[in-house]
C-alpha cells in the first residue's frame, strides 16, 4: 500500500471531516473496551450470596490498577509509529511494533508469575474478608493467565492508531466483548459437559477472549504494518524512558484520585456513594474526550515527523476547538440528566449532597476537555516527561489541598472536593496549553522560552 505523501493527507484539505471520521471509530471501541468487567458483573450477580460480586468488584479493580500502569506500551507505540510514517521511515515503524509486541508478551508473563504468590495479599489489602478472598484469588489468578495477550492487545491498539487505522481496535473491541458474553453464559452457570466454575468462570472467559483478540490484532497489524523478528534499531531504551515518565505520571493520578475518594469515605456513607456516582459518571465522561486525543495523537505525530510544522499546529487547535465544544455540549447534557443519574446511580439518602457537587463536575466538563486533549497533543510530540512534570506539580498541590480537608472537615466537602478537583484540570490544562500557544521551554509545537522548561 502507498503511503501518502504530508501534503496528500485528508486532514490537509478537510480538516473537521478527517478528524471526526478518525475519532468516532476510537470513541466506541474506547465505550467497549469496559464492557467486559460490565459483563462479568451482570453473570456473576445472578449467583447466590453477595461474596461473588464483591470479590468481582475487588479482582476488577486490582486488575485495572496493574495494567493502568503499562499504558505506556501502546501510547509510546502510537507516538513511534506515527512519527515514523510521517517521515517515510516504514521499516523503523515495523521493528517498533514489533519490539513493543515482544515486550508486552514478556511483561505480560513476568507480571502474571510475580503477582500470583500474593493475590491474598492483594485481595486483602482491598478489603476482602472471609469467603470473599478465597473468590478474589480465583478471580485474579484466571485473569492474570491472560496478562501477555492484554498487553499484547493494548500494545497492537496503539500501533494500529499510529497507522491512522482506527476502524480495526474497534472491531476487536466489540469482537473480544461478544465472545466474553458467550463464554461467560456458558463457564459461570455451566451447560452440558461443562461444569459451573462461577466468579472463576468470568474470568476464564475474559482471558479467552483476549487470547483471541490478541492474535486478531496482531495478524491486523501484520498485515496493515507488518511485523519482524529483527527488532535491533527499534529504540528499546526510548520505550523504557516512555514507560518510566508515564508510570511516575499514571502514579501520582492514582494518587491524587485515591486521596479524593479516602476523604469522601471518610465524611460519611452519603458522601462515599455520592462520590462514587459522580467519579464513574466522570469517567465515562472521559472516554468521549480521549476519542479526541488519540486522534489527534496520531495526526500530530504524522505530521512532525513529515517536518510540517504548520500541520501539526493545526491538528492541534482543531483537536482543541472540538474538545472544548464536546465538553461544553456534555457538561450541558449532566446538568439535564441530574435527576435521572441521581435516580440510577444515587441511594436516596445521598441525594443532599450529590446535588451541589454534580453541578460544580458539570461546570468543569471544558476545561477537562481541554486538558484531555492537549494530552494526547503531546503524546503525539513525544513529550512525555513535560506531562508527567506538569501530572506531578498539579497533583502535588491539589493533593495537599485534598489531605487538608481531612483536618478542615468543611461542611460540604463533596462539593470542595470537585471544586479542587477543578483546580487540578485547571492546571494540567493550563500547562498543556503554554506549551503549545506561546510555546513555553523546549516546546515541540511552539516557540521557544529560555528558562521556562518544565522538565529542569
Amino acid at each position: 500500500m502507498r503511503e501518502l505523501a504530508p501534503d496528500e493527507h485528508p486532514f490537509v484539505t478537510a480538516p473537521d471531516r478527517t478528524l471526526m471520521r478518525l475519532a468516532v471509530p476510537v470513541l466506541f471501541s474506547l465505550v467497549a473496551e469496559p464492557l467486559t468487567g460490565l459483563a462479568d458483573t451482570a453473570f456473576v450477580a445472578r449467583l447466590p450470596g453477595s461474596e461473588p460480586v464483591a470479590a468481582l468488584g475487588i479482582g476488577t479493580v486490582a486488575f485495572s490498577s496493574i495494567f493502568w500502569a503499562f499504558a505506556f506500551l501502546g501510547i509510546g507505540t502510537q507516538t513511534e509509529v506515527a512519527q515514523a510514517l510521517g517521515r517515510g521511515d516504514r521499516g523503523h515503524a515495523v521493528k517498533v511494533a514489533s519490539l513493543a509486541a515482544f515486550m508486552a508478551a514478556a511483561i505480560g508473563i513476568v507480571l502474571a508469575l510475580c503477582s500470583m504468590p500474593f493475590l491474598d495479599v492483594f485481595a486483602g489489602l482491598l478489603g476482602a474478608t472471609g469467603d470473599v478472598v478465597g473468590y478474589s484469588h480465583e478471580y485474579m489468578f484466571h485473569r492474570l493467565l491472560g496478562a501477555p495477550a492484554v498487553l499484547v492487545c493494548l500494545t497492537c491498539f496503539g500501533a494500529l492508531r499510529g497507522v491512522q487505522d482506527m476502524r480495526t481496535p474497534l472491531l476487536v473491541a466489540v469482537g473480544i466483548n461478544v465472545l466474553n458474553v458467550l463464554l461467560d453464559w456458558l463457564l459461570v452457570f455451566g451447560a452440558g459437559p461443562v461444569p459451573s466454575m462461577g466468579v472463576a468462570g468470568a474470568a476464564i472467559a475474559s482471558t479467552i477472549s483476549q487470547y483471541v483478540g490478541a492474535f486478531w490484532v496482531l495478524a491486523a497489524v501484520s498485515t496493515r504494518l507488518g511485523l519482524t523478528r529483527r527488532v535491533r534499531g527499534a529504540g528499546a531504551a526510548k520505550l523504557v524512558r516512555i514507560g518510566g515518565d508515564l508510570f511516575v505520571r499514571t502514579g501520582v493520578l492514582l494518587v491524587f484520585l485515591a486521596l479524593c475518594t479516602r476523604v469522601a469515605n471518610k465524611a460519611g456513607a452519603d458522601e462515599g456513594a455520592a462520590y462514587q456516582a459522580i467519579r464513574q459518571t466522570f469517567i465515562f465522561t472521559a472516554m468521549f474526550l480521549d476519542a479526541f486525543a488519540i486522534t489527534g495523537q496520531s495526526l500530530v505525530g504524522y505530521f512532525l515527523g513529515s517536518g510540517d510544522m504548520g500541520q501539526a499546529r493545526r491538528v492541534a487547535g482543531r483537536v482543541c476547538l472540538w474538545s472544548l465544544g464536546t465538553g461544553a455540549v456534555l457538561g450541558c447534557a449532566m446538568l439535564a440528566g441530574t435527576s435521572g443519574v441521581a435516580w440510577l446511580l444515587v441511594p436516596p439518602t445521598a441525594m443532599a449532597v450529590f446535588g451541589p457537587a454534580w453541578v460544580v463536575v458539570a461546570l468543569m466538563q471544558p476545561v477537562g476537555a481541554l486538558s484531555f486533549a492537549t494530552d494526547g497533543i503531546h503524546w503525539g510530540t513525544g513529550d512525555f516527561r513535560y506531562l508527567r512534570n506538569a501530572m506531578v506539580a498539579a497533583s502535588v498541590v491539589c493533593g495537599g489541598m485534598v489531605w487538608a480537608l481531612e483536618l478542615v472537615q468543611p461542611a460540604q466537602v463533596l462539593v470542595v472536593i470537585w471544586w479542587i478537583t477543578v483546580l487540578w484540570t485547571v492546571m494540567r490544562a493550563g500547562f498543556g496549553l503554554v506549551r503549545i500557544w506561546p510555546g513555553v521551554g523546549r516546546a515541540p509545537l511552539g516557540r521557544a522560552v529560555p528558562g521556562s522548561d518544565l522538565r529542569h
